[in-house]
């Protein structure tokens, strides 16, 4: 296998002369599509009548661009013929029917980006849609994207880890919903008159996540004083590296939500509960793809030490501080990472600075796997708010919950003749605060986490040029 699964980088791509944005129709469509989007509601509509609304035939028109010039590009792109076609269609309903709510479901399930996942290969996307971490609303976005799936990649999919569904992806331009944090592009953020019976692909940015990861991890290894070993330190500094870390991070976590010892209700139906148990499934499915790259790295796949640093540092330093502490279950996760290494004599903050036991960080590591897989196992037993107090309790023995917190004095604290799902509004918004180290790293990273909105390996390879 190691033979097979060299550092291959991303060679074999379709030869970049052909690229999309290149063409001159590409500004002329993201022109028209940036017109069109102040225009709509946070439903997608047009409200015609609206103060500031453009007179019909001025929305015809640009809607009409649009489909103009995705026609222009189709002809790069002879593999989304099919979808373009009935983007074309779905753009011109919505035109026909006045700009009321979008429904794109048509073009949606036209689109079948994980059917030919050639490393390389070019889409042109147009949807309305919400992006996640990102435009809450469901306006029109266009982005130009390529896949990312090298040979060493496909071979451990189709032997290891079956995700047929997994695209890994990288930005080659985009409109304004992607200027932002948001780096998946997932069909259910998509505007459709019915959600299909199943989805069919979801994609991940890696370039953005790669760059977002070097640029943090850069400020926090500089502010913490960390001592990198040399190969960790290189890895930092090379995109490319990175960019194939979390290709095989994202693609194992993904398939993890529907693998394991799940519970009765997994992490992807919906349903409410408390946010520790999203960020409880959300670790998990995390060290479940640390716990697969250890084993990698001893079989000497070359990418699998890259993913373990990629994700204990994302995770410890990025996690925690990024974002609202409203229900911030990825920040939670962070927190529970760094929380259980340093109890364990992993992480040692001592005279401002952080040390780092090396050795141990793999196994201690994969012990908090251990404790969340025997959580879920056990969890099967268990009624749905007796699981949630488990949950609460392996949270709790690493973190201290809020000193206001009903949850922390237990079932007796709690009117327990409501449902469950009604005693999450008992839950406070920052169940868990950050610690004294986190408040004062946060002050810290605050300006460099704000400087990675709408980042890209272009964009931060021009910043070093």
């Amino acid at each position: 296998m190691t033979e097979i699964l060299e550092r291959v980088g991303f060679e074999g791509r379709i030869p970049p002369a052909t690229r999309a944005v290149e063409h001159p129709a590409w500004p002329v469509l993201k022109g028209a599509v940036e017109r069109i989007r102040p225009w709509q509601s946070k439903d997608g509509s047009i409200d015609l009548a609206a103060e500031g609304a453009p007179a019909r035939e001025e929305a015809v028109h640009a809607v009409e661009t649009v489909v103009t010039a995705v026609g222009e590009l189709s002809a790069l792109l002879p593999h989304d013929a099919e979808y373009h076609r009935a983007l074309a269609a779905d753009l011109r309903a919505w035109a026909d029917g006045g700009f009321g709510v979008p429904d794109f479901l048509d073009s949606l399930l036209a689109f079948q980006p994980a059917a030919d996942r050639r490393d390389g290969l070019q889409h042109l996307v147009v949807f309305p849609m919400y992006t996640q971490n990102g435009n809450p609303d469901r306006n029109l976005e266009a982005v130009v994207l390529r896949m990312v799936w090298p040979e060493w990649l496909a071979e451990l999919e189709r032997t290891r880890y079956d995700n047929p569904l997994f695209c890994g992806i990288t930005f080659e331009d985009f409109t304004a919903g992607y200027d932002t944090n948001s780096a998946v592009l997932f069909p259910e953020t998509i505007a459709v008159r019915e959600a299909p019976e199943r989805f069919s692909w979801g994609g991940i940015f890696c370039d953005r996540e790669a760059a977002r990861f070097r640029r943090v991890t850069e400020a926090a290894v500089g502010i913490l004083g960390i001592e990198l070993p040399e190969d960790v330190a290189a890895m930092v500094h090379d995109q490319k590296r990175c960019e194939e870390a979390f290709v095989l991070w994202d693609m194992v976590h993904d398939r993890t939500h529907s693998h394991g010892d799940l519970p009765f209700d997994p992490f992807m139906i919906k349903q409410r509960q408390p946010f520790w148990m999203y960020g409880l499934e959300e670790l998990r499915c995390d060290l479940t793809a640390f716990r697969e790259a250890v084993k990698l790295a001893g079989e000497g796949v070359p990418q699998a030490r890259d993913v373990q640093y990629a994700i204990l540092f994302d995770r410890m330093f990025r996690f925690p501080v990024t974002g609202e502490r409203v229900r911030n279950y990825d920040g939670l996760g962070g927190q529970l990472l760094f929380a259980y290494l340093h109890k364990h004599d992993v992480l040692r903050w001592t005279d401002n600075t952080l040390r780092v036991d090396w050795e141990r960080a793999p196994q201690v590591t994969n012990q908090l796997c251990a404790e969340i897989e025997k959580l879920y196992r056990d969890g099967i037993d268990r009624p749905k708010l007796v699981h949630w107090f488990a949950g609460y309790e392996l949270v709790s023995g690493y973190l201290a919950p809020h000193p206001g917190s009903r949850w922390a004095k237990g079932p007796d604290a709690l009117d327990l003749g409501l449902p469950p799902r009604k005693l999450v509004d008992d839950v406070l918004p920052d169940e868990f605060p950050l610690s004294m180290f986190y408040e004062a790293l946060s002050k810290k990273l605050k300006n460099v986490i704000a400087s990675t909105r709408g980042i890209t390996r272009e964009s931060e390879e021009r910043i070093a040029a």
